[in-house]
């Protein structure tokens, strides 16, 4: 009798999905040059609503943001200047309310847009998600919406 298959070769197929998902890379920071780390610090804390925490170096060129439950953003001081970003390479972050997170960026007099450009509008997507895009200190864009997680 001729087989199709060996064992060899039944014990890979059945469980290499297995395999390949626990090798599959997981989010671990995004890292954003910034001119004052200070001021990136209170607008990240502060409008966006980021929890700080420890960073390894002390050396106060650092700041590090939770984002989720596993990843990171890493402020890091040391940028000549601002350098302009093209809105398509934002970070994004989803909130229970955009119309909430408006008001706060108001109080704080942080100009936001929609997805056009259109000042101090919202997007409504076609599958009804809210979203917003404005800058931080340093001209990153960053687009909130109420993305059901």
């Amino acid at each position: 009798m001729k087989r199709f298959f060996s064992p060899c070769f039944l014990t890979v197929y059945l469980f290499l999905p297995f395999y390949m998902n626990a090798q599959k890379p997981v989010f671990n920071h995004l890292a954003l040059y910034v001119t004052d780390l200070q001021k990136s610090t209170v607008f990240y804390r502060d409008v966006i609503g980021l929890d700080t925490i420890p960073e390894p170096f002390h050396d106060g060129k650092h700041t590090w943001f939770a984002v989720g439950p596993t990843g990171h953003l890493h402020v890091i001081a040391g940028a000549a200047s601002p350098t302009p970003h093209a809105k398509d390479n934002h970070l994004c972050f989803s909130v229970p309310s955009v119309d909430a997170f408006v008001k706060r960026l108001n109080k704080a007099n942080i100009p936001y847009e929609d997805w056009p450009g259109k000042p101090q509008s919202i997007t409504t997507r076609v599958d009804g998600v809210k979203q917003i895009y404005f800058k931080d200190p340093d001209g990153y864009w960053i687009e909130i919406n109420d993305a059901v997680q």
